[in-house]
Formats: C-alpha cells, sequence, structure tokens
C-alpha cells in the first residue's frame, strides 16, 4: 500500500532501532527491542503510517493512493481483495516497471505439496509448516483449529487489532494458526531460532521477529502452547500471498475489527468488504471461532 500525507505536525522522538539493507539497496529501519518496522530510505524516505497516533478526529492524515507491486505475488496479494477506500480507486504501483531483487529460494528449498516454507527477507529466520497430520486430525488437539472446508489446511485470519499494528508497522496482518510440533526444525519454548528475538507484548504474550531483518515471524500465547500464530508474510508459497493451497481463510471479519475501524475506518472497511466478497468467490467459510 501506498499514502500520502496531508498537513501534520511531524515529531519524532529518539528511537532504539536497528537497520538492515535489503536487496534492493534501501535501508531498512525497525525498533530493535518489539521489531515494529518504522520505514525505509533509499534516495527519499518511506515511512509507516501505522505507528502514529490517531483518532477519529484526525482522518484525512493518510491519503491512499496505490497497491504498490501488487504483481510480486501471482494472486495480487490486497490488490485483489479491495480496489478502491472510501470510494477512491486505488491504482496499482510498478514502481515505473523497475526490476525487483529476485528473493527465490533455492529450487531444494522451495515449498512443494506436503511442506510449506516460511522464511525472512535476509534468511535468518527459515522452517517448513507440514499440514496437519492423521494424527491431530483426529486428536482433541484439533478441535476448533481446523475447518470442515477442508481439514487438509490450516485456519488463516486478517488481524486490525492495535498491539499487532503497532509490533509489526501496518495496519493489518495476516496469521496462519499451526500446530507447534509440525513445524521443523522443532521450536525452543521462547521460538527462537536462528537470528530471531522475543518480545512480550502484554504478559502470556511472546511476539518473534527476524533480528537482522525486522521480519514479523511469530505470536504465541501461553493460553495455547501448542499453536503457534505464523505471520503470513514470510510464507513462500508458490501461488501467492494469501496461501490459499495451505489455508482456510475467516473472510467474513478480521479479528479486533474495532481497533482497525478506530485507527482509520476507510482502510478497515475496505478489508473488511472486500475479504468477505472475495472469501465468497474463492469458498472460503466467512466465520469461525478461533479457539
Amino acid at each position: 500500500m501506498s499514502s500520502t500525507p496531508s498537513a501534520f505536525p511531524w515529531r519524532f522522538s529518539p528511537w532504539k532501532y536497528t537497520c538492515a539493507t535489503v536487496a534492493s539497496k534501501t535501508k531498512t529501519y525497525f525498533c530493535s527491542t518489539c521489531g515494529c518496522c518504522i520505514g525505509g530510505c533509499n534516495d527519499t524516505w518511506t515511512i509507516s503510517t501505522s505507528i502514529f497516533d490517531a483518532n477519529r478526529d484526525d482522518e484525512g492524515i493518510w491519503l491512499y493512493n496505490s497497491h504498490m507491486l501488487p504483481h510480486s505475488a501471482p494472486d495480487g496479494g490486497l490488490a485483489a481483495v479491495f480496489s478502491e477506500i472510501d470510494g477512491l480507486p486505488l491504482k496499482t504501483d510498478d514502481l515505473g516497471g523497475r526490476a525487483l531483487p529476485d528473493v527465490s529460494l533455492p529450487k531444494e528449498l522451495q515449498s512443494n505439496q506436503s511442506e510449506l516454507r516460511a522464511e525472512c527477507h535476509c534468511g535468518g529466520v527459515s522452517f517448513t509448516i507440514a499440514r496437519p497430520s492423521e494424527e491431530f486430525i483426529a486428536s482433541p488437539e484439533s478441535k476448533g483449529w481446523l475447518s470442515d472446508v477442508d481439514k487438509s489446511k490450516w485456519l488463516a485470519c486478517m488481524d486490525v487489532c492495535d498491539d499487532c499494528r503497532l509490533v509489526t508497522g501496518t495496519n493489518v496482518i495476516a496469521w496462519m494458526f499451526v500446530a507447534r510440533d509440525h513445524i521443523m526444525p522443532r521450536l525452543p519454548k521462547d521460538l527462537c531460532i536462528g537470528t530471531a528475538k522475543s518480545y512480550q507484548s502484554t504478559e502470556g504474550v511472546n511476539r518473534v521477529f527476524c533480528g537482522d531483518c525486522g521480519a514479523t515471524v511469530f505470536f504465541s500465547w501461553d493460553k495455547r502452547p501448542n499453536i503457534v500464530d505464523v505471520s503470513m508474510g514470510i510464507l513462500r508459497a508458490p501461488e501467492g500471498a494469501m496461501a490459499e493451497n495451505w489455508s482456510v481463510w475467516r473472510a467474513g471479519r478480521p479479528s479486533w475489527p474495532e481497533d482497525g475501524l478506530r485507527y482509520h475506518a476507510g482502510f478497515s472497511r475496505a478489508l473488511i468488504e472486500g475479504m468477505k466478497r472475495w472469501g465468497a468467490e474463492r469458498g472460503h467459510p466467512q466465520e469461525f471461532q478461533i479457539p
């Protein structure tokens, strides 16, 4: 997504941050404690629009005008879900046709029908996800975590809660809910593998991000220790960002819609209405409860 700021009293407090240079030579900055993406700089700054304090009196601070690089995902990502916000059409911005860096994995590491690869931008955090096993499907532990639509896939949903917004630097994040013992290599208690770092955002909640490139990786909650939320942004599904060959989406609503509607009503309405249409067209359920 791309947005344009209207009049805004810019003021920055000191940040404890780190910097990663990605393949396009853009330096990206993120909080070294919680992993929140602050923005990036090549010749000009690109600032995350989701880390600013805002309320209903601040409507109009950000004017969303385009989906950036939707063709980098074969399924179009969010550009396939909604194409306007508050009645204003969104362009698709391919950055002037500039060639994108090749971040494809070696063939032997790519996803297949039995394993889904997850890997952050720098490769410091890398693992595979297996499909729900027959043992898991038959066990009481699977109750609520699989859909009758297709038990060979994991549940997924969009999330617009304030906490996720402030620790990812995005207005919306997508999660896939996976049984921990279906992830290889086996995860330690703190979920930190490779270059991962952890952050306790609230009591009993552990969030994990790559300490080198800042990518969001995991969310876990002590009340459901056998399930881990995997950030869908690091999934290397060949079909695209929605990873439909592996996921059953809750299309009718994101998690914590009241937070998203308070922070940016136009964006959240477009997401909610777009997901309802997209899900109905693609055969995803409108509703299920996440245990």
